[in-house]
């Protein structure tokens, strides 16, 4: 688990990757906590769009992933 932050308009986000991601593997996520639910992202383009889920809604996909 690779931990970096980021501002967001706000206090700094705290970016988590999957132990799952590698330097040189296609497919690399972190997410980062917010009071208002979770934001995900590519970690080779950390500037890029981001995906923003509610608590509920990322309960739903920990559950069924």
């Amino acid at each position: 688990m690779i931990r970096t932050s980021a501002r967001e308009d706000g206090p700094a986000l705290e970016w988590i990757r999957s132990s799952y991601s590698t330097p040189d593997g296609p497919d690399c996520v972190e997410v980062a906590a917010r009071p208002d639910g979770i934001l995900v992202r590519d970690s080779k383009d950390p500037d890029g769009p981001r995906l923003a889920l509610t608590p509920a809604a990322w309960a739903a996909f920990l559950s069924s992933a």
